[in-house]
């Protein structure tokens, strides 16, 4: 990775980082639902211009509805579960339980799919639930203001990106993935509509709210899927999948530093353990087969 990769991996690590931090911060006045609505309604505006290139417009609508599948499970649902999670648990953890999502990817290939799992693979598999556990051992309360519910529900954001990552490397592989990336985020918004106006707040929502609404829109998707996937064009899959460790950790910081988020032994060993058992998972080390994936938070 030359040195210009190597900046837009830590760009984006850090604007993904964030948008957990946002979500922390706007999802408590929005309400998961309605402020979803926003993310994807925005930043389809602001990749619109990309679909009205004539031979975007012709592709998307070749495959519309595969692209509207994926993009509900890429983009409507995690991020939805993401925000209802943030409500409970700090945007740091929240973000660590995201990281597995390169394991569902492996192991949803695996099931549905057809995908090898290596010897590697299934340990690292083990390792990684190993940390979520060491993560989550203490949090798992399902009674009322309890954390339960949220880490399940972080859990199946991580499930359904999985999902979508092999669904989109079965349906739209050979498209352009700018267009792929503007396509699903209109879909996604279409298909939030009805949900952000029937849970849209009672009272509005600050100022401060709003600009971390509209950075999370315009920063940490629109903007950071463009990056994205210029860092594909830089370093491979191989490089891009790099943000999946980054991001827990820029995650992290910036919880500690902006919302007064613990740092403890606990979360570091359950941070090593986990990406640690996700990078033997897909195979980024130890020689495994699984699948290089990323996807964005």
């Amino acid at each position: 990775m030359n040195r210009a990769g190597l900046i837009r991996l830590i760009l984006l690590s850090m604007i993904w980082g964030g948008s957990f931090l946002f979500l922390r911060v706007a999802a408590p006045e929005f309400g998961p639902l309605a402020l979803i609505f926003v993310r994807v309604s925005v930043a389809a505006l602001v990749l619109l211009p990309i679909l009205c290139v004539r031979e975007n417009w012709r592709a998307f609508r070749r495959v519309w509805w595969k692209m509207g599948v994926v993009g509900i499970l890429n983009s409507s649902v995690p991020f939805s579960l993401l925000a209802f999670s943030t409500l409970r648990l700090e945007a740091g953890f929240t973000s660590l339980i995201n990281a597995t999502t390169p394991i569902f990817a492996a192991v949803v290939g695996w099931v549905w799919f057809g995908a090898r799992l290596g010897g590697a693979n299934i340990g690292g598999l083990c390792v990684a639930l190993v940390g979520v556990a060491v993560l989550s051992w203490d949090r798992m309360e399902f009674k009322e203001g309890g954390a339960g519910w949220a880490v399940v529900a972080a859990l199946l954001a991580a499930l359904s990106y999985g999902v979508s990552a092999n669904l989109s490397k079965r349906w739209l592989t050979g498209l352009n993935p700018r267009m792929v990336a503007a396509g699903n985020m209109a879909l996604a918004g279409i298909s939030m509509a009805p949900l952000g106006v029937i849970y849209w707040p009672e009272v509005p929502p600050s100022a401060t709210t709003w600009a971390c609404a509209l950075a999370l829109a315009v920063v940490c998707t629109a903007g950071a899927y463009l990056l994205f996937f210029r860092l594909l064009e830089d370093a491979g899959a191989l490089g891009a999948t790099s943000v999946t460790f980054l991001i827990p950790v820029f995650a992290v910081i910036w919880g500690v530093w902006l919302l007064d988020e613990r740092l403890d032994a606990r979360l570091i060993v359950g941070m090593a353990v986990t990406l640690l058992g996700t990078a033997l998972a897909i195979g980024l080390i130890g020689g495994g087969r699984g699948k290089k994936q990323s996807v964005g938070p």
